[in-house]
Formats: structure tokens, C-alpha cells, sequence
């Protein structure tokens, strides 16, 4: 199932992927640093959502609480309750 949703805290506006069970691929992040959002997505395309969150979680960007890749985290979790 396809899911798209809004960031809070960091550069790029929303975040869609498709969760299929507990794996995750075609992750898009619209804004933000192209480049590096590419290759996370590219890197962890076919992950499940434990293993994704237990690299990327709780990821800081400078001195902001959260980043792209804690976001991501965030809202994986969000999507498959």
C-alpha cells in the first residue's frame, strides 16, 4: 500500500513509500537534499521497518531534534499501526 505524509522539522515537505507487510520501497521524499535523500532511499529500499529504524532512528541534523532519516522512522511507524 502506497502511503505519502507531511514532515515536521526538517527540509523536504512530505514523504510518500510503499509498505508492503513490514517491507518498505519506492521511498520519495519531496524537497530537501536530493542527493542524500536518493541515496537513503536507495539504500534501504526492501528493508523492513525494524531494520530501518534501527539504523536510522533518533538521527539528529545539526540542531534540530529530528532529521530526514529519523523522519522517515517516524513516520514508517506511523503507518503500520
Amino acid at each position: 500500500m502506497r502511503y505519502q505524509y507531511p514532515t515536521r522539522g526538517v527540509c523536504p515537505t512530505s514523504v510518500a513509500f510503499d509498505l508492503d507487510g513490514d517491507t518498505v520501497t519506492n521511498i520519495e521524499f519531496s524537497g530537501g537534499c536530493n542527493g542524500n535523500l536518493k541515496a537513503i532511499s536507495m539504500l534501504v529500499d526492501g528493508w523492513t521497518v525494524d531494520q530501518i529504524c534501527e539504523k536510522l532512528e533518533g538521527n539528529t541534523c545539526g540542531f534540530k531534534k529530528t532529521s530526514c532519516a529519523d523522519q522517515l522512522c517516524q513516520l514508517l511507524r506511523k503507518a503500520q499501526e
